[in-house]
């Protein structure tokens, strides 16, 4: 685990998150109705589903900003990696209901309601409290910062940017920069928090390096048992969209020493 819990600059995040959505919003924009209906790599979701889901997590914050709080227990983002597999049925119900509301037309009023939420984001970004550093959102896991709430936006935005762009057949997607950055270092922090140890060293340049799992800890020299990869396929492998063996067979993840085999600690994020 870290010496102490990593911090993100809240206008930094602000800036990266309307990055990111200015990013995805582009990408919606430019589908075509055939394209909706393009299956992807996540089960039984289509484009459409995937989007709907997407905008249900662009304007869940605005919608809820100004919930009474129900007291719920505090909520840090290494605590949210780990616990947000547990609402996965209730994700899934609310992007089945936004696809049946909004995403079952064609490309432009697909486009159109995406294009809402995205704006409904957007709008809050600018608002005195998204910089407000003492301001609380309360989610069914417990109550967050709003600054670490808007941290998990980056990772929704960037994870599932991700996967549209594998739907479509896209080589790259134009990420937001500082967006895929903050979400590297979340997912490395928490193997750290998951796996904790020294006897790994993980790298992810120009990102992150952290130590991680259960046994002898390095402390000087070169580390017996390093893994080494770019940001995406470490968010590829930490979300479960990639598995350890093939990443490796196919040289996208460099893993030296008896202890390197990360493939029992993935995924962080379920």
């Amino acid at each position: 685990m870290p010496a102490k819990p990593r911090t993100y600059q809240p206008q930094k995040v602000r800036a990266a998150l309307a990055g990111q959505t200015r990013a995805l919003r582009a990408a919606v924009d430019a589908l075509g109705t055939g394209q909706l209906d393009l299956p992807t790599r996540l089960g039984r979701w289509r484009v459409r589903e995937l989007l709907a889901h997407l905008a249900v997590q662009l304007d869940h914050v605005p919608a809820h900003l100004d919930d009474l709080p129900e007291g719920r227990p505090p909520l840090d983002l290494l605590g949210w990696v780990a616990r947000v597999g547990s609402v996965a049925p209730l994700l899934d119900e609310q992007a089945g209901q936004r696809r049946a509301a909004e995403f079952d037309g064609d490309a432009a009023s697909v486009a159109a309601a995406f294009g809402r939420a995205a704006d409904a984001l957007a709008d809050l970004l600018e608002r005195p409290e998204a910089a407000d550093p003492a301001r609380r959102f309360e989610i069914r896991l417990g109550s967050m910062a709003l600054s670490d709430m808007l941290v998990t936006r980056l990772v929704e935005t960037v994870v599932h940017a991700d996967d549209l762009a594998a739907a479509l057949g896209l080589d790259a997607f134009p990420h937001d920069r500082q967006a895929v950055a903050a979400v590297t270092r979340l997912l490395a922090d928490a193997l750290a928090d998951q796996a904790p140890g020294g006897a790994v060293e993980l790298r992810v340049p120009p990102y992150a390096v952290v130590q991680a799992v259960e046994g002898p800890r390095h402390t000087r020299g070169t580390p017996p048992n390093v893994v080494e990869t770019d940001p995406l396929t470490w968010i590829r492998l930490a979300t479960g969209r990639a598995g350890w063996a093939a990443a490796v067979e196919a040289a996208a993840v460099s893993a030296s020493g008896e202890r390197s085999d990360l493939g029992a600690y993935l995924p962080v994020l379920r």
